[in-house]
């Protein structure tokens, strides 16, 4: 008797994949649909001839200060914590990605607070010397673009930071030893030698800063930067106009493309692998004297300026104004906060996993595909996915408008572009990657055989997944979970549009204090945020630790 074809058995998965896929990217169709609509030329000429030149220049300066920033702290910091020994090197191999757990808006408004004219900094460089008007003493504006790079590049670092310093972790000793012997000094071995075959680890982690970078409104917004995250902002809910906002967001889409395609570039024909099946760490050395003295602060400095002073800052602000703070209304923030982004967590994990396990039974190529579209929302700066999201609830409001006016003469008004539907629609686009990534690589550490034990057994796809792989990759699946919840708890710029009238999370509580110079009142929100972005911060640093103690690499 033939065999049945699994694909019946599968055809729900698959088209449930598909049809969650198709979801997620309707807003990315919707923001093309609008940009490309009638009318669309004359609103685009306009803006060529007016201010979208300035926003993609400006644009532009601050991705190149702001990678070539982040590749200087962090290729460097990676490369003494892996090969050399110095004080504190063991403390600064976890303690280097800290900064990643403070949002870039957040470091600004503390920054400026310290900096500005009527800071604490240019208050006792004036009464040093003896002046009393900004016109007497030379100061950085920190209110700039330079100011806009150096805070994102103080707290955006890590990621290159983490991703080369796995690779240096990966790289043969035996391979650096060679290039020793043949009369490579270190500057020489580090340049020839391991910064190549790290390269693709690099250019990844360079990727995902410029991508942060897209998506940052707080920060240059606060510094009076005007990029294209700001422009659309600015169109959208200051001029009122959703084709010109559409236009702007096309064109940060198209830098996000082009961000992909050179990521992918750098990386085409670019895996090395180790030429002997076993792999020595590379040996470390000990550095004394000047030189260590040198790399302690060179490590040093990072996490201080990234960490250390806004924790102080905040944290002494949080205590002295908590009784100003801790009020009825913060305290309903932080529950909305802690609902969007639990909710958000849930319905990205659930959909997360519905796709990997989707693609585990079907393992087509045309699947593993749109999956994989599905997942870019990650590399779309949330602004783009908010003009989407709005446009795309917008439409179902009006159309269920309608029929239940035609049916029970009842209006039912904004029912969903109105709600937190919005919100928790935009935050499962944008952060689906992370879940589904996550999870993929709990389920490819399952062995197949499984599958096929349970199926002899009698078992249909869903029971397989929730008796055999969910209690397997609990791990994955809670990790996935936190990394959605946190980056929901930061995100600024789709919660600003989207959130319903009365709705504050604290990330819109600093946004709206701190603009208004009142850090002080917005110091304790901040600081909720910066603890819980401690979390994914944990977690890397234990994936490192582990990975090296093993010999392996961290995801």
């Amino acid at each position: 008797m033939a065999r049945p074809s699994p694909i019946p058995r599968h055809r729900s998965w698959v088209i449930g994949s598909l049809a969650a896929a198709g979801i997620v990217a309707l807003p990315v169709v919707a923001v093309l649909v609008i940009a490309l609509g009638p009318g669309g030329g004359a609103i685009w000429a306009h803006l060529a001839a007016t201010v979208l030149p300035h926003y993609v220049v400006t644009t532009l300066a601050l991705m190149v200060a702001v990678g070539t920033g982040t590749l200087i702290l962090g290729v460097g910091t990676a490369w003494l914590v892996t090969l050399y020994r110095f004080p504190g090197q063991r403390l600064f191999q976890w303690a280097l990605l800290m900064p990643l757990a403070v949002p870039a808006y957040v470091i600004a408004y503390v920054y400026t607070d310290l900096l500005d004219y009527a800071g604490p900094v240019q208050g006792t460089i004036r009464a040093a010397l003896g002046v009393t008007s900004a016109a007497d003493y030379w100061f950085p504006e920190i209110r700039s673009l330079p100011g806009a790079a150096l805070m994102m590049t103080a707290v955006l670092y890590p990621y290159v930071y983490l991703l080369a310093r796995s690779a240096f972790l990966e790289q043969s000793a035996c391979v650096l030893e060679v290039a020793r012997t043949l009369g490579c000094g270190p500057w020489s071995t580090f340049r020839r030698v391991a910064l190549p075959l790290a390269r693709p680890s690099i250019v990844v982690g360079l990727a995902l800063v410029l991508m942060e970078t897209l998506n940052d409104f707080g920060t240059v917004d606060y510094f009076a930067v005007q990029t294209l995250t700001a422009g659309l902002y600015n169109v959208w809910l200051i001029m009122h106009n959703r084709p010109g906002a559409a236009q702007i967001a096309l064109v940060l889409l198209g830098f996000v493309v082009v961000l992909l395609v050179l990521e992918r570039l750098g990386r085409r024909r670019r895996g090395y692998q180790a030429t002997g099946t076993r792999n020595r760490t590379p040996a470390t050395t000990r550095l004394t004297g000047g030189p260590a003295v040198l790399a302690t602060l060179a490590c040093a400095a990072p996490v201080v300026v990234g960490f250390g002073v806004p924790a102080l800052v905040l944290g002494r602000h949080a205590v002295t104004r908590f009784s100003e703070s801790w009020t009825t209304g913060f305290v309903t923030q932080a529950l909305n906060s802690l609902a969007l982004s639990s909710g958000a967590a849930l319905i990205a994990v659930a959909i997360g996993l519905f796709l990997a396990y989707a693609v585990r039974l079907h393992g087509g190529r045309g699947l593993r595909l749109l999956v994989r579209c599905a997942g870019l929302g990650y590399a779309i700066p949330g602004a783009v996915l908010a003009v989407g999201v709005l446009t795309v609830l917008a439409g179902l409001d009006t159309a269920l408008d309608r029929v239940m006016e035609a049916t029970f003469g009842l209006d039912t008004g904004l029912l969903l572009s109105g709600s937190v539907v919005a919100l928790l629609f935009a935050y499962t686009v944008r952060f689906l990657a992370l879940s589904h990534g996550t999870i993929d690589a709990g389920l490819g550490r399952v062995r197949p055989s499984l599958d096929m034990a349970a199926r002899t057994l009698g078992r249909a796809p869903g029971q397989v997944l929730r008796e055999v792989h969910a209690p397997l990759i609990r791990g994955s699946l809670l990790t996935a979970g936190l990394l959605v919840f946190v980056d929901a708890m930061k995100e600024l710029p789709a919660t600003l549009i989207l959130r319903p009238f009365n709705v504050d999370t604290l990330a819109t509580h600093v946004y709206q204090y701190a603009s208004d110079e009142l850090l002080e009142q917005s110091a304790l929100a901040a600081l909720c945020i910066v603890l819980t972005g401690l979390i994914p911060v944990v977690l890397l640093s234990r994936s490192i630790t582990r990975a090296r103690a093993w010999g392996g690499v961290a995801p």
